[in-house]
């Protein structure tokens, strides 16, 4: 083969090219089976590295940046856990930086770009607002999208995501509700000055299902008083107790999330209410506390281990020449007592 390269080379060892500059520059993590590999490769075809390939390395930094909208969440903890532990095992030396509500994710990762010298972002939660296209240029480096999107006005080469269907997920576990027999179904969610956000999409799925089902949608059953920047386990409590004042003939509620969830749980318990025989509660998002709570919650399980496996498989493909792409996974409803059947569906 004449004028073999540097990227001929990664597809005949079948790996990735920066895979294979690591092993002309002898840094990095491969292990000695792929080590071999690369090597018999270029030794069949006496591939000399130019000094481009040479100084891949050095013009272009291994480091990742990993972007989390609230770092605090129990869900994105579980998944950076993951994100961490399969980029350790890949080489890449991972930078975390958690974003408050006064800072915007992607502007976030386009300075750290600059200054870190990054070679991939991921970026966790925030509003599918954020993400426009003039952003996603000036960033200039793979990336990936985790449980947030773009609105759709985006050129979707431009970034890989990993989301599920918030909207979708939402109307299931509300009809879930109805199914049960409830029809004065209360809804615990912080409205962030009406960007488009998951929890945002999650209450169209529960006013869906609702108006879908002949019910109407009650404002009073409707929180939105939870704070944006601590939607955490006393917001679920005092919002809780806000919608037990306002709607005492109040059977069932939906929290946009397992932290508001627990928090409403607590409030229902401490107002005298028994879990599920005087009010039944769904959360969002599968963390592991909901089982081991008393009462253990019912939740709409996010596949956080896979999807996090997936972001991270999908930035290092993208860093490989790899074209961008966009999973959508599927959450399931754990059922686990705390949500109780209160008459016969007609």
């Amino acid at each position: 083969m004449a004028n073999i390269n540097i990227k001929d080379i990664a597809r005949l060892s079948g790996v990735g090219i920066a895979t294979v500059s690591r092993v002309i520059n002898q840094t990095g993590s491969v292990s000695e089976k792929t080590k071999k590999k690369v090597m018999d490769v270029i030794n069949e075809y006496n591939y000399i590295p130019n000094n481009n390939a040479r100084n891949l390395k050095l013009t272009q930094s291994e480091n990742i940046a990993l972007i989390v909208k609230y770092m605090s969440n129990p869900f994105f903890i579980k998944m950076m856990d993951v994100i961490e532990i399969e980029m350790a095992s890949r080489g890449y030396p991972l930078l975390i930086q958690n974003v408050d509500d006064s800072s915007d994710e992607l502007d976030i990762a386009i300075s750290e770009s600059m200054h870190s010298n990054l070679c991939g972002v991921i970026i966790m939660g925030g509003s599918f607002s954020s993400y426009t296209e003039s952003k996603f240029k000036q960033l200039g480096i793979p990336s990936v999208l985790l449980t947030v999107s773009s609105e759709g006005n985006v050129d979707p080469s431009l970034y890989s995501s990993v989301i599920i269907d918030d909207e979708k997920e939402a109307y299931k576990a509300t009809k879930y509700l109805i199914e049960m027999g409830h029809k004065n179904i209360g809804f615990l969610y912080k409205d962030v000055m009406r960007l488009i956000t998951p929890n945002i999409l999650r209450y169209q799925g529960y006013k869906r299902a609702l108006e879908e089902s002949g019910i109407p949608v009650d404002d009073n059953l409707i929180s939105t008083g939870v704070p944006v920047s601590g939607a955490g386990f006393r917001a679920g409590f005092l919002a809780m107790k806000q919608l037990m004042q306002k709607n005492p003939s109040m059977t069932a509620v939906f929290a946009f999330s397992d932290v508001l969830a627990i928090g409403a749980a607590k409030a229902a318990l401490a107002g005298g209410k028994k879990i599920p025989e005087d009010i039944s509660i769904i959360g969002f998002d599968g963390i592991e506390m909901t089982e081991f709570y008393n009462p253990a919650l019912d939740t709409v399980y996010q596949p956080a281990t896979e999807m996090a496996l997936s972001a991270v498989s999908l930035l290092h493909g993208m860093m490989n020449g790899e074209k961008s792409q966009h999973m959508v996974y599927d959450s399931v409803i754990m059922k686990r007592g705390s949500v109780k059947k209160i008459q016969e569906i007609e």
